[in-house]
Parts: C-alpha cells; structure tokens; sequence
C-alpha cells in the first residue's frame, strides 16, 4: 500500500454523498468490476492507495455542512479490507459520523465490521446505519475461488444475523450471478433462505449475470483459465465482448429471486432499495394542532 494526502473525501451525487477510504482492494475478488481500466487506476490494484488525511478531511466536511444526509462507502473499494485492521481509517471516519449524527450505509464483504458493531450501533440509535453484504455463492469450496482473500458467505451471513440482533437493518447484493459457474436454483435459494432467516431489508439483483469491460475482462479470464478450464472458451463464443453477460438460465432465476422476496416481504426493486438506503430520517417528526 502507499499513503497520500487527498484533497477531499465527499463526493455528491443525486442528493447524496458517497467516500473512498481506499483505491484499490485486497480480497482478490475475481469479477472485481472496479479493476475496469475506466476508473483510472495510475498504480496496482492490489497495491492499496491509502487516503491517510481522510477522518480530518471528513470531520471539516461535516462540521460545515448545514444539511445531515447518508454518506455511502464500499462502493469502489472494500472499507474492511486487510489493511483496516491496523490502520483503522473506517473506524476513525465512523466516530467522526456518529460525532456529527449524519447517517451511514457501508457495502462490505468482510467481517472485521463486527469491530466497529458499537459505533454502528450508536450512528443508528441517533441518525441511521444500513450495512450491505455481497453475497455470491453458498458453497463455501467455490467462494474460495470466487473471493479468495476475505470470509464466506456463512460467516458473511453470520454478520447480518449480529446486525440484526442490534436492529441495524441489512441489504444483501445478490451479484454478480457467474454463466455457467454460480448460476444455480440451489444457489440462489439457499442464499435466499439464510437472507430471510436472518431478515434482510432488501436484496438487489441486476439480472442475474455478469459485467466485464477493458482491465477486468482479462483478469476474470485469467482466473477462468486457472480454476475453469475450456469456460473462457465458451463465454467467448456465448458473448464475445460484450458488456452484459446475462445467465442462461437468468429468466428462471429472476422469477424464483421476485417471487421469493415477495412471499418472504423482502424490498427486491433496485430503485426502492436506493432509495431507502438514501432517505435520511427526520429526528423529530412536526407537532401537529392536535397535540396541544
């Protein structure tokens, strides 16, 4: 990793405001769409840009500005990847939210968020914490594969359970679904059935299938080569080079995803689900005549 002194820390977009701790990830993730050349990585992927002035910048940021709001991370690179653990920039930007009393929503893989637990729990009480969890695949042998350097998807499942016993509430990201790899109904369902169990708000999917473009093509590939040999041969017959890499059986699959988070009462619409994760809640509702 190497560190630098970033000039900001928010970016707003669409009422909202987002930040990256971290350029860059560790967990080796082998369909990591933040590798795609159209981000503009100048260094490794691996070798983590660590914005080390970050809780200072976010702490000005938040002192001054009038309207509270949620404030997304995990959205380009994991919060809670390795080098967390001891530099505690998540940590230190989370005590500067709860200080502050704006929201968070942080999207992670990891399970090192079960330190910060207290402080997400404390954001919550006062304002609003969402915590988001990708979940991939339930055979932990092919999570392995998949996401090599950072916890399965039970232990995965086991964080959203520990949220849910705060009453922090939980998204899961069902994506990407992999051609010909994790694109089961044994997969989807039992992932389905740990998510209400463990009472998710919401789960979003895109349509069960895949992205790649320049920069990530080539490193999935790589890896397809390695652990699936003759596949790469065939996603490059099945979709040549295109963006969208929709499952075969992506139809069937969406169907038993729409109507199970229907049955169980599961929020399933990307839009709605956005939506939820950028309303920041009113402290105190208007009295109205009627309670004088």
């Amino acid at each position: 990793m190497h560190f630098v002194d970033a000039k900001g820390i928010l970016t707003n977009s669409g009422g909202h405001c987002g930040m990256n701790i971290y350029r860059g990830c560790s967990h080796g993730c082998i369909y990591c769409d933040s590798r795609s050349k159209c981000y503009q990585f100048t260094h490794p992927f691996e070798d983590i840009e660590v914005k080390q002035n970050a809780p200072e910048l976010l702490e000005k940021a938040l002192k001054s500005k009038r309207q509270k709001c949620m404030i997304g991370t995990g959205s380009m690179s994991d919060p809670y990847m390795h080098c967390e653990k001891e530099l505690e920039l998540t940590k230190r930007c989370l005590d500067v939210i709860r200080k502050y009393e704006f929201g968070v929503t942080i999207i992670t893989k990891s399970d090192l968020i079960l330190r910060d637990i207290d402080l997400l729990d404390e954001i919550n009480q006062t304002a609003k914490c969402v915590v988001q969890m990708t979940l991939t695949t339930y055979d932990d042998d092919l999570c392995k594969i998949l996401e090599p350097n950072v916890c399965n998807t039970k232990r995965r499942i086991e964080v959203l359970e520990e949220m849910q016993k705060r009453g922090i509430p939980t998204v899961v990201w069902l994506t990407p679904i992999l051609p010909f790899i994790n694109d089961t109904e044994e997969n989807i369902s039992a992932i389905l059935q740990e998510c209400a169990r463990v009472g998710v708000k919401g789960i979003i999917d895109f349509g069960m299938g895949l992205t790649l473009r320049e920069g990530d093509r080539e490193y999935y590939y790589d890896a397809l080569d390695k652990h699936f040999p003759c596949l790469k041969e065939k996603y490059i017959k099945n979709y040549g080079n295109a963006y969208e890499l929709p499952s075969p059986n992506a139809k069937a699959l969406s169907k038993l995803f729409h109507n199970y988070c229907k049955e169980q009462n599961i929020m399933s619409n990307p839009n709605d689900i956005f939506q939820y994760l950028n309303e920041f809640p009113e402290k105190y509702s208007q009295l109205s005549l009627f309670d004088f």
